[in-house]
């Protein structure tokens, strides 16, 4: 009985121990990841060849999703992770605000991507769109419309398909920026890596929506890459 008790309370004493080491590496990856956002959108945003101006004035969030695998595409839900920059306020008009952790899901993804690593890229282009990821899991193509985005500085970003999608998708690969259809996919918010970066109580909503987090110093590069390159939401 004694030694059942002493048992009891070393397991109760351990536990801290036993459960804070993971919490710290999932911690450690998610950093990595808003790190990792950090440098694509920088590098894609000094492509000659890339994002229109206009679009990027457009914008209410961006989303970024580096070195995404075919192999994480598996038959039970693996899935690519990264970020989600909006601008802040509640019409999404203001300076570019915290990231909240984003996963990518969906087989059409895999397909479309090869054995290589892909990094993706898609603009959030009105309210709508931007308001309904906050909440949950949304279908790209059936809960809101997405294409495969133009590229160029100088491209033309006004034609019917642009205008009436809500987002539009690019990806890169090998070197090689292009506009990619992500339809058939999912996005949603990561609950455990926004957990993870910013606390228990943390959603995408309360990060972005409701500007409650401070932005993790990781994130500055992303941050300030996004506000120089688009500072103020263009009507």
């Amino acid at each position: 009985m004694q030694l059942s008790k002493y048992l009891a309370a070393g397991l109760l004493l351990m536990a801290p121990a036993t459960f804070a080491a993971p919490s710290a590496a999932d911690k450690a990856k998610d950093v990595d990841r808003i790190e990792n956002a950090g440098t694509v959108i920088d590098e894609i945003l000094n492509i000659p060849d890339d994002i229109p101006q206009d679009l990027m004035n457009k914008a209410r969030c961006v989303v970024v999703l580096p070195s995404v695998l075919k192999a994480a595409f598996v038959v039970g839900g693996s899935y690519g992770r990264g970020v989600m920059v909006c601008r802040t306020g509640s019409d999404f008009k203001g300076p570019w605000g915290a990231p909240a952790m984003y996963a990518l899901e969906g087989g059409s993804v895999g397909l479309q991507i090869g054995g290589q690593a892909t990094d993706f890229v898609i603009l959030v282009m009105n309210d709508r769109g931007a308001s309904s990821l906050l909440k949950s899991k949304v279908k790209l193509g059936a809960d809101a419309s997405v294409a495969a985005g133009p590229k160029g500085r100088d491209a033309s970003a006004d034609t019917d398909a642009y205008l009436r999608s809500e987002m539009l998708s690019y990806s890169r690969s090998r070197g090689v920026f292009a506009g990619i259809s992500l339809e058939g996919s999912t996005l949603r918010p990561d609950n455990d890596g926004n957990r993870n970066v910013y606390g228990k109580d943390a959603t995408a909503d309360t990060i972005i929506a409701e500007s409650k987090y401070q932005a993790p110093p990781e994130s500055q590069k992303l941050i300030a890459r996004l506000q120089k390159a688009s500072p103020m939401l263009k009507p």
